[in-house]
């Protein structure tokens, strides 16, 4: 049985994973979305898969929802929520890291994309559904109402996810390379 040890090495650059999550969720677009209020392209979602995919899938998810929750805390907008931000972004990182660090442990960008997807796929699920019933419950808008809600908030949510899984793997292989011409690793 292989032990597992959480390195200084790792602790930082989970944290410089968490800060990049940060500055990848502040580089957005603000869009308008009709009764959903307000949607965003951004880039914070391939920070969340690549935490995902180099870090393993708890100490990825926490740097993605870490990143993630820390935006969230410094915009009047989305600060209430942070928490939940917390727990749908850090599951993005855990079900990417899961994805790629199950079965044979060498790299394979068809690995990393495929974790990008999972990762992808899981947070628009938990996203689009939290729309759903923030509409009901929260704005108290009918169920046709929040369909709505979530039809607005949809383009927005395909696009972060498709960009997150063009990039994230080729990032991911660029810093793979970069660690192994420098003879680090995050094993």
């Amino acid at each position: 049985m292989k032990h597992s040890t959480l390195t200084t090495k790792k602790i930082v650059f989970a944290a410089l994973m968490a800060a990049l999550t940060v500055v990848g969720s502040g580089l957005r677009i603000k869009v308008p979305a009709g009764i959903a209020g307000t949607s965003a392209f951004h880039l914070g979602n391939i920070m969340c898969a690549l935490s995902g995919i180099l870090l393993g899938p708890w100490l990825g998810g926490l740097a993605a929802g870490l990143g993630s929750a820390i935006y969230d805390m410094f915009d009047p907008v989305y600060i209430a929520e942070c928490w939940l931000t917390f727990l749908m972004k850090g599951t993005y990182g855990v079900v990417a890291g899961l994805v790629f660090h199950t079965g044979k442990k060498e790299w394979s960008y068809i690995k990393a994309t495929l974790a990008s997807v999972a990762g992808a796929a899981t947070y628009a699920v938990l996203y689009l559904a939290k729309s759903y019933f923030k509409a009901m419950i929260v704005q108290g808008v009918a169920a046709s109402g929040a369909w709505i809600a979530v039809l607005d908030k949809l383009p927005a949510t395909v696009f972060n996810a498709v960009v997150a899984i063009l990039f994230a793997p080729m990032l991911a292989s660029a810093i793979r390379t970069g660690l192994k011409k420098n003879h680090l690793s995050l094993e």
